[in-house]
Formats: C-alpha cells, sequence, structure tokens
C-alpha cells in the first residue's frame, strides 16, 4: 500500500557546494537538522552509565516509558524483549501489558512445507522466563504503569557488546538513512558501497552501523515498488498543488492591488516556479533595500522544491521580509529567473549588497543579474559546512583548525590573507582537498580582508543570523499544504513587517557631548552601536603624522594599528578598518580623532538615512533624563521580544497572545491606577518603535 508524506516537511540543503552530488552536509546544533547523526546517538546507543534493574512496585508514566526503559536495560545486558500479551477493559482501556525475552515461549509447530524450496529455519524460542508484567492504576485521577512482576532468570547465553547490537530488535533503519540509501540506490550505488558510504558520512568504523548489509538489500528490494507508485503520486500532489498555491496568489492581487507576484512554466507548461512578495515589503525595500540577504537553505521533502527567501534589516536591527520563491531546482538558471523577478518586484531597484549561502550556482546568476551588486558569502554559512568537510579527515587537530581560521578569516590584508592561507594549508595537510580549494575561489565573498569597505548594515552578525533562523523556523513551521504555506508565510511576513512598539530607556554612558546628540537622531539599535564605539575610544590613543593623518592604536595591543584620514575642509574622516563603510557607524578609531578635534555633534553626513529615526513611522520624544531604574525597563523590552517573536510562529499562537496579553494588560492598568501616588514622581520613556 502506498503512502504519502501527511505534512508539508522542510529540511536544509545536504547537497554540498563542493559540486560533488555524493558528498554529503550535516550541521552541528540542531537536532532537527542533524537527524541523521543525532538520531543514531540517541536512539542506538545504549546509555553509558549504569542502569537500575526493574523491580516490582517501579512506576512509569505510561507502558510505552516501560517498554523503553525495559529495551535499554535489555540491550545493556546482552538481549532484547518484546511485546507479548496485553488486556483491555472498557473503563480503563488497556490495563495489563507483558513484556517478555525475545526467546520466551517455544515456536509453533510447523506445517509439511509444500514448496520445493523451503528454507527450514531454527526458532531462537527456549522457554525463556524472563520479564517484566505491568498493571495500569489510576492515583489521584492520573493513571500510572506499576512493574507487578519481575524476572531477569534466563536460561540462555546472554550476548557480548557487539553481537546484541546485531539482535533484529535493535537493527533499525531511521528515516534519515532510509532517504540516503534510496538516493543512492536510485543513483545506482551497490548494497555494499551504499552502506560504506553511510560509514563514512557518519565518521563509524566499518560495520558498525545499526543495521546490517542485509538489511539494507532487504529494505530496497521492498521500498522500489512502492518508491516508483509514490513518484507518481507526489508528482500529481506537487502538481495540483501548484496550482492551488497559483490561485491563492490570483485571490490576493484581487484584494490587495499592492501584492506582487509571477510564475514560470516548463517546456510542457506545467508551472515551475512561483514567487511572490507584499506591497508593505516592497515599501520596506524602499527604505532598507542596500542590503539583501537571499537565504536559500531550505527544501521541501514532499515537493522537493527549493525555498527563497529575500530578507533585509530595518534602522532598528530587526529582520524584515522582502519576498520568496519556490523553485523545483538548483540551477543557474532558475536562480536568475529568481533574482530577475525579485528586481522587477522591487521596481528595477537592485540591492548594493546581497548575502547568500556558498552555492556555485546561485554566485553565477549572481554575476549574470546583478553585475553591480557586491556579493558576499554569510560566514556563519561557512562555519556551519567545516565540521563535515574536515572534522573526520583531521580529527583531533580539528579544534586547532577552527582557531587558526578564526584567525584567518579576521587578517586586515589581502597579502596578510593569502600568505597565512598558504601557512594553514601545509600546517594541516589540506593543499589538495577539495573543499579547502572552493572555499579559497570564492574568498573574495566571505574574507573580511577581501569585503573590507563592503556595505553590510550589521548584518554579517550571529545574532542577526539568529534572527533570520527565529523567522524561518515560524515560515517552517508543519504545513499540510503549498497553499497553508502560502498562508503561513504572510503571517510571518506580516509580523516581521509590522512588530510592535516596545520602551526602551537609553542610558547615557560617556557623557561626550556626541553621545547625547546621537541619541537624539538614531534609533535605539544604531545608537548602541555607535556608543559603544564611543565607549571604547577611551582604550585608545593617537599619533599625529607630518601629513596631518593619525595613527590610532589600542594602549595593549600595540601591534596593531589603524590609519586615520581626516580632511577638515569638507569634515571628512576615513579609517583604515572602513567600520564606517561597512555599518554605517563610525569606528572608534574615527571617533577619536574628532574628539581629539573637540567635536560635539558629529558631521550630518554620518548619519545615514537608514539609522535615522525619523525613518520610522513612530514619533520619538526626546529624553535626557537618566533613571535608576533602567535595568527593569532592559527587562521589560526583553520579555516583550520574546513573547511576540514566539508568538508569531503559528497563527494560533498569535491569536492566543493577542487575546489573552489585551485581557492581562486591562487587569494591571486598573490595578495601577488604583495605587496611590506617594513620591509623585513620572518616570520618563524614550519609544523605540518596533511598530
Amino acid at each position: 500500500m502506498t503512502s504519502l508524506p501527511s505534512k508539508n516537511i522542510w529540511i536544509r540543503r545536504q547537497q554540498c557546494p563542493c559540486g560533488d552530488w555524493k558528498c554529503y552536509v550535516s550541521y552541528e546544533g540542531d537536532a532537527e537538522e542533524t537527524s541523521i547523526a543525532s538520531q543514531l546517538v540517541k536512539n542506538d546507543m545504549v546509555p553509558s552509565e549504569s542502569m537500575v534493574a526493574p523491580y516490582v512496585g517501579m512506576v512509569f508514566k505510561s507502558d510505552d516509558d516501560a517498554f523503553e526503559y525495559y529495551g535499554n536495560f535489555a540491550r545493556k545486558n546482552g538481549f532484547s524483549i518484546r511485546k507479548e500479551r496485553s488486556r483491555l477493559s472498557p473503563q480503563l482501556g488497556i490495563y495489563k501489558r507483558d513484556f517478555v525475552c525475545y526467546r520466551s515461549g517455544f515456536a509453533p509447530a510447523k506445517k509439511k512445507p509444500t514448496g520445493e524450496h523451503h528454507r527450514d529455519r531454527k526458532s531462537v524460542r527456549c522457554g525463556c522466563d524472563a520479564k517484566m508484567y505491568l498493571s495500569k492504576e489510576i492515583v489521584e485521577g492520573v493513571s500510572q504503569w506499576f512493574v507487578v512482576q519481575f524476572s531477569n532468570v534466563h536460561n540462555h547465553e546472554l550476548l557480548e557488546d557487539d553481537q546484541v547490537r546485531l539482535l533484529p530488535a535493535y537493527r533499525k533503519i531511521h528515516e534519515a538513512d532510509q532517504e540516503r540509501i534510496l538516493l543512492l540506490s536510485k543513483a545506482g550505488f551497490p548494497i555494499h558501497r551504499i552502506v560504506k558510504v553511510l560509514e563514512l558520512e557518519k565518521g563509524i568504523q566499518g560495520g558498525h552501523l545499526p543495521f546490517l548489509e542485509r538489511d539494507v538489500r532487504n529494505f530496497v528490494q521492498n521500498r522500489k515498488k512502492v518508491v516508483q507508485e509514490n513518484d507518481a503520486l507526489l508528482t500529481e500532489k506537487r502538481e495540483n498543488d501548484t496550482l492551488e498555491l497559483l490561485e491563492a496568489c490570483k485571490a490576493t492581487k484581487e484584494t490587495d492591488e499592492d501584492f506582487v507576484y509571477d510564475f514560470s512554466v516548463d517546456e510542457n507548461d506545467k508551472v515551475e516556479n512561483i514567487a511572490w512578495s507584499y506591497g508593505d515589503s516592497v515599501h520596506a525595500y524602499t527604505m532598507f533595500g542596500d542590503v539583501v540577504y537571499f537565504d536559500t537553505t531550505y527544501r521541501s521533502i514532499t515537493y522537493g522544491m527549493l525555498f527563497g527567501a529575500w530578507l533585509g534589516i530595518d534602522n532598528h536591527g530587526r529582520t524584515i521580509f522582502f519576498g520568496c520563491v519556490l523553485l523545483q531546482d538548483e540551477t543557474s538558471r532558475s536562480f536568475s529567473w529568481a533574482l530577475q523577478t525579485f528586481v522587477r518586484f522591487m521596481r528595477g531597484r537592485c540591492p548594493q549588497t546581497i548575502l547568500t549561502d556558498l552555492d556555485p550556482g546561485l554566485i553565477d546568476a549572481i554575476r549574470s543579474e546583478l553585475p553591480n551588486t557586491k556579493h558576499v558569502t554569510s560566514i556563519w554559512n561557512i562555519i556551519s559546512k567545516l565540521p563535515s568537510w574536515l572534522s573526520l579527515l583531521l580529527g583531533s587537530r580539528y579544534a586547532e583548525f577552527k582557531s587558526e581560521f578564526d584567525v584567518l578569516y579576521h587578517v586586515d590584508t589581502v597579502d596578510e590573507f593569502d600568505l597565512r592561507w598558504n601557512q594553514m594549508l601545509s600546517m594541516f595537510g589540506l593543499g589538495s582537498d577539495k573543499h579547502i580549494a572552493l572555499l579559497f575561489s570564492f574568498r573574495a565573498s566571505w574574507a573580511l580582508s577581501y569585503m573590507r569597505g563592503y556595505f553590510l548594515a550589521r548584518m554579517a552578525t550571529t545574532a542577526y543570523s539568529k534572527s533570520v533562523d527565529s523567522f524561518l523556523k515560524g515560515v517552517f513551521s508543519a504545513q499540510t499544504c503549498l497553499r497553508s504555506f502560502f498562508e503561513q508565510v504572510g503571517i510571518s511576513a506580516n509580523f516581521q513587517n509590522h512588530a510592535h512598539v516596545a520602551m526602551q530607556y537609553m542610558r547615557i554612558k560617556t557623557c561626550i557631548p556626541i553621545e547625547d546628540h546621537a541619541r537624539s537622531i538614531l534609533t535605539p539599535f544604531a545608537f548602541n552601536a555607535l556608543q559603544n564605539e564611543l565607549v571604547m575610544t577611551m582604550q585608545y590613543a593617537t599619533s599625529e603624522m607630518a601629513n596631518g593623518s593619525y595613527i590610532v592604536r589600542h594602549f595593549k595591543k600595540m601591534d596593531g594599528e589603524h590609519l586615520v584620514i581626516w580632511i577638515p575642509e569638507d569634515e571628512q574622516i576615513h579609517c583604515s578598518c572602513k567600520e564606517f563603510e561597512s555599518s554605517g557607524i563610525l569606528c572608534r578609531h574615527a571617533l577619536k580623532i574628532l574628539i581629539v578635534k573637540n567635536y560635539f555633534h558629529l558631521p550630518d553626513k554620518y548619519f545615514l538615512s537608514r539609522w535615522r529615526r525619523e525613518s520610522s513611522p513612530v514619533i520619538y520624544e526626546d529624553n535626557c533624563t537618566q533613571n535608576g531604574e533602567d535595568e527593569w525597563f532592559q527587562e521589560y523590552h526583553c520579555l516583550t521580544e520574546t513573547l511576540f517573536s514566539e508568538s508569531s510562529i503559528t497563527k494560533e499562537r498569535s491569536d492566543y497572545v493577542r487575546i489573552e496579553l489585551t485581557k492581562e494588560l486591562t487587569r494591571l492598568l486598573n490595578e495601577v491606577r488604583n495605587l496611590p501616588e506617594i513620591d509623585g514622581v513620572a518616570m520618563d520613556l524614550t519609544l523605540s518603535p518596533t511598530c
């Protein structure tokens, strides 16, 4: 009987950008994204610590918990178990469970074989009496399972660790492994090669997978027919759901004239790619479209389609949604169509900088369609791939390599980068590694020394990558079809682009006039960045050179220095670190010189419009009063940010929070109004608009 996935499941793309389809990428830090490795450890490895043997009176929350516990105990002690009898009552449902050793009982008498090639297998059952019987009771309204009988007396030899894992009960092929096996089988890999590939991908010694070669062979044979039927059904489902998605786009366009969408068809007039965006997103792009992050890290298992999202950052440091696309494949042709469509949605305006994953096909499309746009490969996407590429190869030296790679990433000059790169290859013997060669060929798009001066709007940070992940997880909550996925994208995008108004007190730290002036102009996000640079100026010393430029050095790090050029006629200042060119916020080195030059206000040109308060729809009230309770405001701000972030994941969460929050705030407001005004001191707040 054929079956289809009941939900539209999205996973991270695991095809390696090196171009070799056999190369496989897994990710650190996320259990959902490392299911192949983590499930192997979680489900197949027995706890190393000693387990308490089950005993009469032992309590479990459910019979499944009891079976899992007894199964782990059995594996650690050299046998496996099976479920035998259960008893049912109208009042309690199943109220008794019997778990027994896999060799319990005796094989039934065999009928005389009629076929010529009957294989007479000897039964492993030998009447073993090891068992655990459970009974369910209701205690204070809660059902619990109690062990009523337990015996660990076996009439057969128990197996050693390297033998017990070969018992049928423990030889399981998990879903992630099943997908990989079927993919390799379709590509023509023989069974023994498939097993070898899995061992290499997992970093497991030969013969130590949680299943045998014959299990893989049986699985492939049993699934071939099912897979062929499923492929046909999935193709039909994909075509029908894609047409439904297109109808949803048309319906949205009829009710919202600012909504934009487009699609392409293949040679058979089947819908191939679909892209869409919203009027608010196009409007946000006019203000914050200088830097765009094009995320293409997720693919649908159900539909085989790649999801791409165009995202940005607003003047409060929040991720904003510009548009998205569903692509049937990952070719340069498809990526080119996506980029052309996006630029058309955004009224012909190309971004100044685009950040993407390390994907040669996408990079080629960017070179073709956005020739005047700076391309940057997000460093967090590279770091996430390094373990899959090199941890097995380098073994115990991998941690040392990561440390060296981090230093290399932050070097100042191109010449120094190239020199240290060659030294690193020699140090770790990586001269012939294809992944290292790939990184070097694209170094101009990810190494800081090559990208210095590219405008990134503070998007190449860990904080921004976490914000993107949070947004995508909201989009990829379980969906049953493409139409409901379309609706979820709309909900998440609407929340991102119309977030709440939070209160944030912006405290003065240095009392430098520049700081107070900047606070009245910049958003809290941009002000905090500038304020941090102002605080750090106190740790730097300056030396004026004969040509009027300055050398700025940290008081401890005397080996590092930055050249600052000051042009008084035009009030221009340039630093060799190029922080202003990258983030739009003046660096500590340039600020140090301006302070030396007795500047009380920064020149207006150094307050970019994208970081100004005036770019926001909320009107600010100036407030220069410091207050001892600003920590309370910070805590309040953090809690509200977290609440709205979590509630945006699904419409059900959003509706629940809106209803409950309204009731709770109304109750608090009424209580506060009834409190006496003892000291008569009013609190001054600076509004930080996130709405």
